[in-house]
């Protein structure tokens, strides 16, 4: 421990005996970090919010289907079991959300104009938390339970179709049948989300008024589950599988998504691709300083040979000397990246860029994602290189010859 202390204080000093050189390599780690730090948040809040978004766009952490229905969506492909049935099974398993629904493809039309769209007979009371869509942001209402009779659209698709609250629509769709099953609704609510595209394919009925226009009977397509963490979503689906039967497919939400699955496993992967990256570059900027800090001191340190100092000692004095250098510019780093990323939590508005955002399934504002896990693998990261970087430095201290050294002429 004595040892140990005594290297840790001539690190220490050696560190601040040329104060500029030392705080420009401080500075450059400094930045390094900063912008590593707040560039994973800012391509983490971008992920983040694509998959929230595409999560809220109803397909939930975890789903359950016929097993033809996800090549092909209509009413034939009905979840074999009864809703009732779903209902209390689903009720009783202490699931944080869960809700079923109908889910088909439909034509909307109103006295100018129609649009194929996806119809969705929901229980509203259910589906308050799951859905994009904010009950306290409509014009006109949303529904008020299953048996609604009204409908629901987006407010692009009411200015397409040119109609607003109040006004009649027809939709039709098929029933078991194959027969065409249509109804007259009026729009009792116009909903807004993030993405245009929402706003203009979904269409909000009630679900037993769907049920009963599609002549289903206590059935549905879909039903899905949601846990409190998209990133984690075992739990959620294992729960699941043990309340249904081999009639029926459970999904995950990246299965059923593959594109918002395979962004965050590349997201979280740049991550990582993205820290080593900045540290290489700065890594030269390390070892420079490190070799002018031993050439400095060849003659200090072949007198400290001299006098009995092991090589390991000086091997071990100079690593110190880099760790303190990258931990002082890592603390620095760190406080610079909250500072600089907590004012930005109410978000960055991009709506320049917002058809872009959209083509890639992100909203137009952007919330960056400071997570704990991407702070300490930028630390940590730094710090295991950083060692590796100033070993060849430090070795080559550590084989100077005292005599060599102490003589050495510059």
């Amino acid at each position: 421990m004595n040892t140990l202390r005594v290297l840790l204080m001539l690190a220490w000093r050696n560190l601040w005996r040329n104060h500029r050189r030392t705080f420009i390599m401080l500075a450059a780690i400094s930045v390094g970090v900063w912008a590593m730090i707040f560039m994973t948040a800012l391509t983490q809040g971008m992920v983040n919010e694509m998959v929230k978004d595409g999560v809220s766009a109803l397909p939930g952490h975890v789903q359950v289907h016929h097993p033809n229905y996800r090549d092909d969506p209509n009413i034939n492909n009905l979840i074999p079991m009864a809703d009732t049935e779903l209902s209390a099974k689903f009720a009783a398993a202490g699931f944080e959300q869960w809700a079923s629904r109908i889910k088909v493809p439909a034509v909307i039309t109103s006295e100018r104009e129609s649009r194929g769209v996806t119809l969705l007979g929901i229980d509203p009371n259910r589906e308050r938390d799951l859905t994009f869509v904010d009950y306290e942001d409509i014009d006109g209402r949303f529904l008020e339970d299953e048996a609604d009779k009204g409908v629901v659209i987006g407010r692009k698709l009411a200015e397409t179709l040119d109609t607003d609250v109040g006004k009649r629509i027809v939709i039709m769709s098929q029933d078991p049948k194959n027969d065409i099953a249509d109804r007259g609704f009026r729009v009792v609510g116009l909903f807004g989300a993030n993405m245009q595209s929402l706003e203009e394919t979904y269409v909000f009925a009630g679900k037993q008024t769907i049920q009963k226009l599609l002549s289903v009977g206590d059935h549905v397509t879909e039903l899905v589950a949601m846990g409190d963490d998209y990133r984690n979503v075992e739990p959620v689906y294992e729960k699941v599988v043990k309340l249904v039967d081999d009639s029926v497919v459970v999904n995950r939400w990246f299965e059923l998504d593959s594109y918002l699955g395979t962004m965050l496993r590349v997201m979280d992967g740049f991550v990582l691709i993205w820290v080593v990256v900045i540290f290489l570059a700065l890594s030269f900027g390390l070892v420079n300083t490190l070799v002018m800090a031993v050439f400095e001191r060849v003659r200090e340190i072949g007198l400290m040979l001299a006098l009995g100092m092991k090589p390991s000692s000086i091997l071990g004095q100079i690593i110190i000397e880099s760790m303190l250098l990258l931990v002082i510019g890592l603390a620095i780093g760190n406080v610079l990246a909250v500072a600089s990323i907590a004012p930005l939590n109410s978000g960055i508005d991009i709506s320049i860029v917002a058809e872009g955002m959209e083509m890639m399934g992100s909203a137009s504002v952007l919330y960056p994602q400071l997570r704990m896990e991407d702070v300490i693998l930028a630390n940590v990261v730094v710090l295991i290189l950083g060692f590796f970087a100033s070993l060849s430095p430090a070795w080559r201290a550590s084989r100077f010859q005292p005599i060599e050294a102490i003589t050495r002429v510059d």
